[in-house]
């Protein structure tokens, strides 16, 4: 599969509890066609915080250590918003393969933030191969972009 991001590098994922699954079935996905995964957690079901895993998988997209992101909890926003608090990331929340496309082409996201709760863990597939697989379409929509970060 080609990819618009980075091949050489790992791509970041992490989940809370709700995600955990998801997480599981996205770096099966990913592994079998031959990608490099840095998994930050979490490693069960067990009840947890989303932050403690939204913000190690965002720190390392900023650092630009991994290619890109992918976060899952219940509904999404809350990996979304921690992600989104690093100054250079942008984090979609995505439901379906349409949106998907649009956080790529139209906001430059670097994370995909996937509500397990409420998506089948086929079309969470989907959306992050279609995600990784859209390139930023620039053009009117740079300075847009320029426009997000507070710094």
């Amino acid at each position: 599969m080609t990819t618009v991001f980075n091949a050489n590098k790992p791509i970041a994922i992490g989940s809370d509890h709700a995600g955990f699954y998801y997480k599981e079935a996205a770096i099966k996905w990913l592994t079998e066609n031959g990608f490099t995964i840095k998994d930050f957690g979490t490693k069960d079901t067990s009840s947890v915080d989303y932050p403690d895993f939204a913000h190690p998988v965002a720190a390392s997209v900023e650092a630009q250590e991994t290619a890109f992101g992918i976060l899952f909890c219940g509904s999404a926003n809350g990996v979304a918003i921690t992600a989104n608090k690093h100054q250079q990331v942008r984090a979609g929340l995505c439901w379906d393969n349409d949106v998907a496309k649009l956080v790529r082409m139209h906001n430059d996201a670097n994370i995909i933030c996937i509500p397990a709760r409420f998506v089948a863990v086929s079309l969470a597939v989907e959306m992050i191969q279609n995600f990784m697989q859209t390139a930023f379409e620039a053009g009117r929509h740079t300075n847009r972009v320029n426009k997000i970060a507070c710094s």
